[in-house]
């Protein structure tokens, strides 16, 4: 059952279909290992079943879920959505503002960024270091009655919040069409 048609509206439809592309299991080939052919299909067939399980309930895929050790943030989403707008919270501590680059693709806002690491003394000497540096990208489909000329952003101590006018209009093109031959 397919549990995205019930939301609203799937704001991370780019975003899930990179994902999967990048993550899209390799076939079955007829080249198994001798003697673990029925063994490694299951394992091959259960991991492709997991992966479509957990895309369906809007969770990353395995592979995606460990993207974040190899560098590549994610920062977190907050969608909101108001009667006259959209409201968009991504947190990214440790990010400074000119670090972060917002964009217009189609429908589609794009915002990426990167998060640098600095060393201020040579004295330091870690045994431990669990943060994590490199760059970020999030994909955001944009509904249909999002004003894209009219986005604005701001930027206060780590929180990027992107505000989306609502067209009024847009919303109005809804209307119910009449059923021929009910008595």
């Amino acid at each position: 059952m397919n549990l995205q048609k019930f939301s609203p509206w799937n704001w991370f439809k780019s975003e899930n279909r990179q994902s999967q592309e990048a993550t899209a299991p390799a076939p079955v080939s007829a080249e198994t290992p001798k003697g673990l052919s029925p063994f490694w299909q299951m394992h091959r067939e259960l991991d492709r079943w997991m992966d479509n399980a957990m895309r369906q309930w809007g969770m990353p895929a395995m592979p995606e879920a460990f993207a974040s050790m190899e560098g590549l943030l994610k920062p977190s989403v907050d969608i909101s959505e108001r009667e006259d707008e959209y409201r968009i919270s991504l947190e990214v501590p440790g990010v400074d503002e000119k670090d972060v680059k917002l964009s217009i693709d189609e429908h589609r806002l794009l915002i990426e960024g990167e998060k640098r690491q600095e060393s201020t003394s040579k004295e330091d000497r870690y045994q431990r270091v669990e943060r994590v540096y490199g760059s970020f990208q999030r994909v955001l489909d944009l509904p249909v009655d999002a004003k894209v000329e009219d986005i604005e952003a701001s930027f206060d101590k780590g929180v990027l919040t992107v505000k989306v006018p609502r067209d009024k209009q847009a919303k109005a093109r809804r209307r119910e069409i009449p059923i021929q031959g009910r008595r």
